[in-house]
């Protein structure tokens, strides 16, 4: 198992210098891997990232939420397939510097809808996602569709949810990536959906309730682990959390950071680092009871 930060915890630009920075605090801290947003996987140099994090000895993964301009479940073919040519660059970057997951809201565009998902829109996104599948297979990239909560997707809030959604896109390669800040809005409880999710869980975001500290919100954390060991999960495990004393403006306004929880990224992530860790020891020890 992988224990990993996603990039904007340390900066909120990836030129050289931005990935330079998330990956020199990435190792500082403690962490295995880095997880890279692409926010615009076109300006991204695969070959690049992939020497920096050789040379830095950790490893990369990568995530991104699409927008209305390329919303995979649009009813308009040009928007879906705007998306989904976003995607295929988004899968071959990650393939260049030699990662091995994508995940994040890559299935319809992350923002609030005002009216449910049409069946037109869930079978568009479905069958961009096979193709999807079938590229990042080749590429030896697993796909993860990050469940997230009401007010950023309307095709699957919950983990049932979602593997319904996979049902419909009926691809190997095309998994779940669960995320305990979404989880703690939309979940029942933190483990049975971990537990549903069994082996199409790939990827997880380990957040708190208000995105700052761990342990100082309100997610139950000790059964969200109890559940990974239950499963016998192997993946990523990527802590995310989100501050404008780093990000930028817009990007800040487009998260939602109304109230920063921490200024110093590198406390925040060892913190982070120690707390997942723990956790997952003391899960470890279960065994002994």
């Amino acid at each position: 198992m992988q224990i990993g930060v996603h990039g904007l915890v340390f900066t909120g630009e990836f030129d050289e210098a931005g990935l330079r920075a998330a990956i020199t605090g990435t190792q500082q801290a403690g962490f295995d891997l880095l997880e890279l947003p692409l926010m615009d996987p076109y300006a991204f140099d695969g070959a690049l990232v992939g020497r920096m994090v050789d040379d830095h000895g950790i490893a990369m993964t990568a995530s991104l939420g699409l927008d209305a301009a390329h919303d995979l479940s649009s009813e308009d073919a040009a928007v879906s397939r705007k998306g989904e040519s976003l995607l295929e660059r988004a899968i071959d970057v990650v393939a260049e510097a030699g990662g091995e997951h994508l995940c994040g809201v890559i299935y319809s565009a992350m923002q609030k809808y005002m009216v449910p998902p049409t069946e037109a829109g869930r079978a568009a996104s479905a069958a961009a996602l096979a193709r999807l599948g079938d590229r990042a297979q080749a590429a030896g990239v697993t796909l993860s569709l990050e469940i997230v909560n009401r007010y950023e997707t309307n095709i699957a809030n919950t983990a049932r949810g979602g593997l319904r959604f996979l049902e419909q896109v009926g691809h190997d390669d095309v998994h779940l990536h669960l995320d305990t800040y979404h989880m703690n809005i939309e979940e029942s409880g933190m483990l049975e959906p971990v537990l549903d999710a069994g082996d199409r869980l790939r990827y997880v975001h380990i957040g708190e309730s208000h995105r700052g500290y761990l342990g100082t919100g309100s997610v139950d954390f000790g059964s969200f682990f109890r559940g990974l060991a239950r499963v016998g999960y192997d993946g990523p495990v990527v802590f995310e959390s989100f501050s404008s004393a780093v990000v930028s403006e817009s990007l800040s306004n487009t998260l939602g950071i109304w109230r920063n929880l921490w200024d110093d990224s590198a406390d925040l992530a060892a913190h982070a680092n120690r707390f997942i860790r723990d956790q997952l020891r003391a899960v470890e020890t279960i065994a002994l009871h």
